[in-house]
């Protein structure tokens, strides 16, 4: 398994859902850079189950122990290690699942790569437990990002059925702020609600439900990233679609592109107030062959319903051979999407400050 990602910044991340601990190793922070550990912890809070509404009944603080790497609060320039305990397991709910593979999980194919070998507990490796390292290092990447006036900021785009608006072409700062003290972000506040009574009615089902979560990354300049290989879609695109339950990325207008003409959707150029190169729409989400316009890098990810549900489903029992049904104990979302924002946000930071220049 490789759990190693990146060159600029390099991050290693390790453990599982039920092992003693998870961390991450950051390798790459330059020396003296000065920490906001209380924005760190603020950037964990957000990921972190707390038994509401949103979010499994599981409850862990996700308070991170610096190892080493940091000293005084302040980067040394050697690698950074964060450990975060896993300190509220129940591995007896799942037992069953030694043998029974979960419809929609990656049991089975965990099962078969590492030939039975693999925890199972929670899901091992493959749980979304292990986004806590990743929320952490990527919250060290949004602040060396701040230093160079680069934001990265999301809403739900949708959930179920309910859609918010995009964002526009011009983010506006207050905008952001709104949306960063928000548990549920959206633009339309009106959607709210109906977004809340969506992940109610799966709940009381004892099922779940997907959605959408839409991210801008802000002030970043034209001329960032490569063609081909090194592209910033596809760097962006290589950890996302590390994170579990992520089955889509689209980039500004996406799909719904490819039922326009050109003339419809071409982003066309002017000179600002200011002589800033702009474009006056962003249908490409601010990367044209690869590189950055200078425009906001705006996606969107498509987050799957959560593959635990309590409703019984048909499965297979791999040490016995046999169709069996299964019932599923335990605790587990309702709905990803809310918690997943912190997440999209900080592989948006690492992934992004590969291409800053220093």
């Amino acid at each position: 398994m490789s759990g190693v990602w990146g060159n600029k910044l390099k991050i290693s991340v390790f453990g599982e859902s039920h092992s003693a601990a998870i961390g991450v190793v950051l390798d790459g922070v330059p020396a003296g850079t000065k920490l906001d550990l209380d924005a760190i912890k603020a950037q964990m809070a957000r990921r972190a189950p707390n038994g509401g509404d949103f979010s499994t009944p599981r409850k862990e603080a996700d308070e991170f122990e610096l190892l080493c790497g940091v000293m005084d609060g302040v980067a040394e320039g050697t690698p950074i290690c964060a450990v975060i305990k896993n300190t509220n397991v129940r591995s007896s709910d799942y037992a069953q699942l030694k043998d029974v593979m979960r419809p929609s999980h990656a049991d089975y194919g965990y099962r078969m790569k590492y030939r039975a070998n693999n925890d199972y507990r929670g899901g091992g490796a493959s749980s979304g437990r292990l986004t806590a390292p990743l929320v952490f290092a990527g919250a060290v990447a949004r602040q060396l990002l701040a230093q160079r006036g680069i934001d990265v900021v999301s809403h739900i785009l949708s959930v179920g059925g309910v859609c918010d608006e995009h964002f526009g072409t011009q983010i506006d700062g207050s905008l952001a702020e709104a949306l960063k003290g928000e548990i549920l972000p959206v633009i339309d506040e009106n959607v709210r609600e109906r977004m809340k009574a969506e992940i109610a009615a799966a709940r009381a089902d004892g099922d779940s439900v997907g959605g959408r979560i839409e991210c801008a990354v802000t002030g970043l300049p034209a001329g960032l990233g490569d063609p081909l290989f090194d592209s910033v879609e596809s760097v962006l695109s290589s950890l996302l679609f590390s994170v579990p339950a992520v089955k889509g990325v689209e980039f500004g207008s996406g799909y719904g592109m490819t039922a326009k003409r050109g003339s419809e959707v071409n982003d066309c150029w002017y000179f600002d107030d200011d002589g800033n190169v702009r474009t006056r729409t962003n249908n490409n989400g601010g990367v044209l062959g690869g590189i950055s316009t200078g425009m906001p890098i705006v996606f969107n990810v498509a987050i799957k319903p959560t593959a635990s549900i309590f409703k019984e489903q048909d499965t297979v029992n791999v040490a016995t051979g046999e169709n069996v049904k299964l019932s599923l104990k335990g605790r587990h979302d309702p709905c990803i999407v809310v918690r997943a924002l912190p997440v999209i946000e900080a592989a948006a930071a690492l992934a992004i400050y590969q291409f800053v220049k220093d």
